[in-house]
């Protein structure tokens, strides 16, 4: 069985978006299964849809961060609206919360997801064999109906990154100069690297890729 992991960009999420401060309150009619766990679909969130208006949030994809002590704990989910929830607040799974916080309520700020991962299985994984970085699918394979995806790139089970200048699926020792494979520390600096080629194999295990917006399209 085919099973890629795939990293979805949005490029409209800049450094520039909003953040709203919010109470995040545990909901026991949230599910939070295994789909979920393993990230074969996004969890699910409950929010006014005033909320989503002032984060921008087109997609209806959120990204919630909980401070606890130093660490940060990040959350992203898509929104279902309800319009009984305050416009401050968003519901979450009781427990995902519980396990995340050890709480049933908790304070924080929501933002406009930035980035998202999504586990494709067989069959719709199979529809990504064969396409290349530069090359675009239907945004539908992981729920952004209307939308494309651009290839960005990718790496396999050994986290040996795609490159694009390497034609085909293989897997072969080439001479890099920068990123990707290889991050340079003295200007002209060159070294071999372990890379595969441009096109998506049953080796790749991770593709990354960015929303195109219809906009984009017509340049």
């Amino acid at each position: 069985m085919v099973e890629f992991k795939v990293v979805i960009s949005d490029p409209k999420a800049g450094a520039d978006i909003p953040e709203v401060k919010v109470k995040i309150k545990g909901d026991e009619n949230i599910e939070y299964g295994d789909d979920e766990k393993t990230q074969k679909k996004l969890p699910v969130c409950k929010a006014n849809p005033e909320l989503l208006k002032k984060l921008n949030a087109e997609h209806g994809i959120i990204t919630i961060r909980i401070r606890k002590e130093e660490k940060k704990i990040k959350h992203t989910c898509r929104v279902e609206n309800d319009n009984s929830i305050p416009s401050d607040t968003v519901h979450v799974s009781l427990e995902w919360l519980g396990d995340a916080v050890g709480a049933e309520e908790a304070e924080g700020v929501v933002f406009r997801a930035k980035a998202w991962q999504i586990t494709l299985t067989s069959p719709q994984a199979d529809k990504l064999i064969g396409l290349k970085i530069g090359d675009q699918f239907d945004g539908s394979l992981v729920g952004l109906p209307g939308y494309k995806l651009l290839i960005r790139g990718g790496s396999d089970n050994s986290g040996f990154p795609m490159i694009p200048s390497i034609p085909g699926p293989v897997k072969k020792r080439a001479l890099l100069s920068g990123p990707p494979g290889f991050h340079p520390r003295e200007k002209g600096e060159r070294r071999r690297k372990t890379v595969r080629g441009n096109t998506i194999s049953h080796d790749i295990v991770q593709i990354n890729t960015v929303i195109v917006y219809p906009e984009q399209e017509k340049k």
